[in-house]
């Protein structure tokens, strides 16, 4: 049985046991409950009624926070031709064509978002066993796969993130950091959850949402009450 920090178990005192809270309430109790001394991350996590095995019920997609995540993405561009130029002067960290492709497949992956011009995909299509276990792999779906790589690169910079369900049924997404004002929180939190609302498969029946709930980094989750995140 895994044994809790002191810390840990003073600030679970704080979150009512079973409760629902409403969203400004969870932002307010999530920043209480941080215990890590650097500025720590908020992830929300959204539970589904889906069925994670069915392909037709997969939630994937990207939405931009409109506070922003509260830190620097790091953004590669795999293209070539013009492209290159277009994704440098757009402030991608690192663009590159073969080379860069050859740099991931010896197992670099010190980035958080990989985003490639349709016509080099035919070469990144064997990095997929390098990006796909990191949930790197460059993919239509989530708009990493474009020739405007210009403003793909501009959105992942300021606070496009990308959601999709796990093996569970569970979607994990950062909203930001604890030193974000309540309001910031709770503005990226509804916008990920409206984003995910407007993905629901149509073949899903039932309850979508069954549980929301955010949690600093190292901290007790907060549960939110659905109905009145959608009110």
């Amino acid at each position: 049985m895994k044994t809790r920090g002191k810390k840990y178990l003073e600030k679970v005192k704080l979150v009512e046991h079973r409760k629902k809270y409403a969203p400004a309430d969870a932002a307010s109790l999530v920043k209480q409950t941080s215990i890590t001394k650097f500025d720590g991350t908020i992830n929300l996590s959204i539970k589904l009624g889906i069925d994670p095995k069915r392909s037709d019920q997969q939630v994937r997609g990207t939405v931009s926070l409109p506070g922003g995540l509260g830190k620097k993405t790091k953004v590669i561009v795999i293209a070539k031709g013009e492209k290159i130029k277009e994704a440098e002067t757009a402030g991608a960290d690192l663009v590159g064509a073969d080379d860069l492709i050859d740099k991931i497949s010896k197992g670099w992956t010190d980035f958080d978002v990989a985003i490639a011009t349709p016509d080099i995909m035919g070469s990144v299509g064997k990095l997929g066993k390098v990006l796909g276990q990191k949930g790197l792999m460059p993919n239509p779906k989530t708009g990493t796969v474009t020739f405007d790589v210009a403003r793909a690169v501009k959105e992942f910079k300021a606070g496009k993130v990308e959601y999709k369900t796990d093996k569970t049924g569970v979607v994990h997404v950062a909203i930001g950091k604890i030193s974000f004002a309540e309001d910031k929180i709770v503005a990226n939190l509804t916008t990920v959850l409206e984003a995910i609302i407007k993905a629901k498969p149509s073949s899903v029946k039932g309850v979508f949402l069954k549980s929301i709930s955010v949690a600093a980094t190292m901290g007790p989750s907060v549960f939110i009450d659905a109905s009145k995140v959608l009110a």
